[in-house]
């Protein structure tokens, strides 16, 4: 056979097997995403009726979770940094006891009251499920070993859990170098994003959708006054990725011992989650979500305690994510800011949900996407000036340590 036709049935090979691959990926990471979901909806449910039964707990949770991982993680320990690292090239492997470790430890943390997320666990489970598979379908295909298929999982995790797979596709596209996107597993992202979406939702996990005010024009003043709440938008952000590692370092440095740090501090956020409102900021923050898009009296301070709270248990060593947080951090700063700029706190709402997350994660695309898939295509102009705002000013910082950012 001619070189150049070997060249070709080798790049065929290339592009089309993570394509088909892509379907099962999907379908799979779409199932356990259903589980990891639905789980933790009861779990949150659970701690919300009985806060005072299981918040007192949350220390006794947290040596557990740093047991289970110091005995069964070994690699999976490092968590999303892992993810990255397989991502970018420099480790080969994402060992699949990522997946039961990383779903019962967040279920552990969200019962017993912590500040955290979720969508950092179906991250992970997804770029494990992936990578996996690719590994073993064909392991001479570069793309099995320079970290393109957890790029195509991490896609799938995050759609599979937020159904929303355009912005999950851009994210998992986007996410691993600033400024720069990995084009060619564009396509194969698409379609297993896709599929998890559907999977995750046939067996019901719900998706999250929520309506927001349409303007007829979108005129000069309310573009620079988009721009300024976008700026601010990315300001938050940046500060909790700076808070965030600055946290996790100076509880290391002070308090080496993983169970005594998160035997001591866990202590504390169990204090304050109780005194705070009686758990108004444990958990993911759905709560905070809801009041501030269905126009309820929001505190002007909701934001700050949530990001101080949900700094505080992944500092500490509980296990979740940041993604849903965040969204709570922007929609809540978003309905105090919406009435000093004359502006409907709805729609300030919605910008901040899609605007903060950007400004936290060092992304344009997958924001923009977010509150298109969330809010609706309508408000599309607005979503990119104010994610756009909030990329220019956040400095590259970054919740994801292993994030690079392009020269």
């Amino acid at each position: 056979m001619p070189r150049d036709s070997k060249h070709l049935e080798h790049e065929l090979a290339q592009r089309a097997l993570p394509c088909i691959l892509a379907i099962p990926i999907g379908i799979a990471s779409g199932a356990v995403c259903a589980l990891f979901g639905r789980v933790l909806l009861t779990v949150g449910a659970l701690r919300d009726s009985h806060l005072l039964a299981f918040a007192p707990f949350l220390p006794l949770a947290g040596l557990l979770i740093t047991w289970l991982y110091r005995r069964f993680g070994r690699e999976a320990a490092r968590g999303i940094s892992l993810v990255f690292d397989v991502g970018h090239g420099t480790e080969e492997e994402i060992p699949l006891r990522l997946i039961p470790l990383s779903m019962a430890t967040t279920w552990l943390t969200h019962l017993f009251g912590g500040s955290a997320g979720r969508e950092g666990v179906a991250v992970q489970m997804g770029a494990a499920i992936s990578h996996w598979v690719g590994r073993r379908a064909h392991p001479r295909l570069d793309a099995a070993h320079d970290g393109s298929y957890a790029v195509m999982g991490m896609a799938a995790g995050f759609a599979g859990l937020f159904h929303t797979p355009i912005a999950a596709t851009l994210f998992a596209v986007e996410v691993l170098e600033a400024g720069k996107l990995r084009y060619r597993m564009l396509m194969p992202s698409l379609i297993g994003a896709l599929c998890a979406s559907r999977v995750s939702g046939a067996l019901g996990l719900e998706a999250f959708h929520a309506v927001v005010p349409a303007l007829e024009q979108v005129g000069t003043a309310l573009v620079l006054k988009v721009m300024v709440l976008g700026g601010i938008f990315g300001l938050v952000g940046a500060a909790f990725a700076v808070m965030l590692d600055w946290a996790k370092q100076e509880a290391a440095t002070r308090i080496p011992n993983p169970y005594a740090r998160i035997a001591l501090m866990g202590a504390a956020v169990s204090l304050l989650v109780i005194a705070l409102f009686h758990g108004r900021y444990a958990g993911l923050g759905t709560n905070l979500i809801s009041d501030s898009l269905a126009g309820s009296p929001v505190h002007a301070y909701d934001w700050a305690l949530k990001l101080l709270l949900t700094v505080s248990t992944l500092a500490a060593g509980y296990q979740g994510g940041e993604v849903t947080p965040l969204f709570a951090i922007g929609a809540s700063l978003g309905a105090v800011l919406g009435a000093p700029f004359g502006l409907d706190p709805v729609l300030v709402a919605a910008l901040g949900y899609a605007a903060v997350f950007g400004g936290a994660t060092n992304t344009l695309l997958a924001p923009v996407f977010i509150g298109c898939e969330v809010f609706g295509a309508a408000s599309l102009p607005l979503f990119f000036i104010a994610c756009a705002a909030a990329k220019f000013c956040n400095f590259n910082k970054s919740i994801y340590a292993r994030q690079r950012v392009a020269d």
